[in-house]
């Protein structure tokens, strides 16, 4: 927000207002356009709900793991402690049993013919951080050198594989969405180093069995983008095309056994906040999603507008800026009541008393003014009529926007 209309929101609001909204360090009522039929928040709305402050983690070196944002849900932090929320991945319908993986230098690395491992805990949507060492002796070739995978809910397998200096099909490449799309570039580090893997997954989304959201992989190889919000086209898979199909909401995350005693550790992952589609606020929104959305925004600014001051402008001011999300028929009524007598009472000043009421006055009429020109009272409102009238009279309106 720039000065200009950091002080515009403080005039407009009043230091009571200010205080109780934090309004003066969040944006002004009737500055931006207006929420619309898709979009619920105005353009730089102040109600609209401030970021969660998350403590950056720090970067990993090949000697030691970084630490995890703050907000992370830390899977793996190398030590045989966390190895517990791992537990071999057994057929549904058979009872649990522990990894027979094993935590060797600060890594999990896994022991091969002992299977695949699942984390206990089960998420959907997430950034998801892994690191993974191919062994530093090479053996074998192709899909035979240093490979694992990482199975997202289970299902979508972004590839575990040491392709430093070793072709093999594209879809099944490093980094590739399994089956499905190869990396953009090969952003490995040689074997035996510690490969930081970042992926921001969202699942397919589906709605009375009709697709509304195709769901997409985005991947991170070593600081390098590899996968560009690639659509998924279902889990993907071996040999045979992978098929759409809904997922689960939620689902562990698995590391593949696949012969190779790959290293992996500093696992964690952040949960996403939920999609337009499936209830979140941002981006465009189904018109009967905005619409009660902003009933929501409305009825809460009318409940915060009780509490503020009865005298002065601030609670009329915060009725008014309920009417851009809803212009609900009462409290239209009493914002014109109320605008009609704030007019009425600048009138019945006289001399360097109303003088005074100049910065108030012209506030109002700023308000007014948005009101009107995004539709929500008539150009004609007889409140803002008599105001603009009534600044023309005294010289107020020759003013220059600065």
């Amino acid at each position: 927000m720039n000065s200009r209309s950091f002080i515009l929101s403080a005039l407009l609001l009043g230091p009571a207002a200010a205080a109780a909204l934090g309004a003066a360090s969040t944006g002004n009522p009737f500055y931006g356009d207006p929420p619309d039929r898709t979009h619920p928040w105005a353009i730089h709305d102040r109600n609209r709900p401030q970021p969660p402050r998350v403590e950056p983690g720090t970067p990993s070196t090949q000697a030691q793991p970084g630490r995890p944002p703050s907000d992370a849900i830390v899977l793996f932090d190398g030590t045989a402690a966390s190895l517990a929320k791992w537990e071999s991945d057994t057929k549904p319908g058979t009872p649990p049993e522990p990894s027979k993986w094993i935590v060797k230098d600060g890594a999990m690395e896994c022991v091969p013919k002992s299977g695949y491992i699942r984390s206990k805990e089960q998420f959907g949507d997430c950034h998801l951080h892994v690191e993974w060492a191919a062994p530093v002796k090479v053996q074998g070739n192709s899909q035979g050198r240093g490979n694992s995978g990482i199975f997202l809910m289970g299902l979508a397998e972004v590839q575990v594989l040491d392709n430093y200096d070793n072709p093999t099909y594209a879809d099944g490449f490093a980094a590739s969405v399994y089956g499905i799309a190869p990396p953009l570039a090969n952003a490995l580090r040689p074997p035996g180093e510690y490969q930081s893997i970042d992926i921001v997954f969202r699942r397919p989304l589906y709605r009375d069995g009709k697709l509304i959201d195709p769901g997409y992989i985005t991947v991170f190889c070593n600081g390098v983008l590899v996968q560009d919000h690639t659509p998924l086209e279902g889990p993907g898979g071996h040999l045979k095309r992978s098929v759409a199909r809904p997922f689960p909401d939620r689902g562990p995350l698995k590391l593949q056994d696949h012969g190779n005693p790959v290293r992996f550790r500093n696992i964690w992952y952040r949960p996403l906040p939920p999609r337009a589609a499936e209830g979140g606020t941002d981006g465009a929104l189904t018109p009967e999603a905005t619409l009660a959305k902003r009933k929501e925004i409305a009825a809460g600014l009318r409940a915060a507008a009780e509490k503020l001051p009865a005298a002065g402008t601030a609670r009329f001011l915060q009725l008014a800026e309920s009417l851009v999300y809803e212009n609900e028929t009462a409290t239209a009524a009493r914002v014109e009541q109320l605008a009609a007598a704030y007019v009425a009472s600048l009138k019945a000043h006289a001399g360097g008393a109303v003088e005074a009421k100049k910065g108030e006055a012209k506030s109002v009429q700023r308000a007014l003014a948005y009101l009107a020109r995004h539709g929500v009272v008539a150009p004609s409102y007889a409140p803002k009529s008599d105001l603009d009238a009534f600044t023309k009279a005294r010289g107020w309106d020759d003013e220059k926007k600065k």
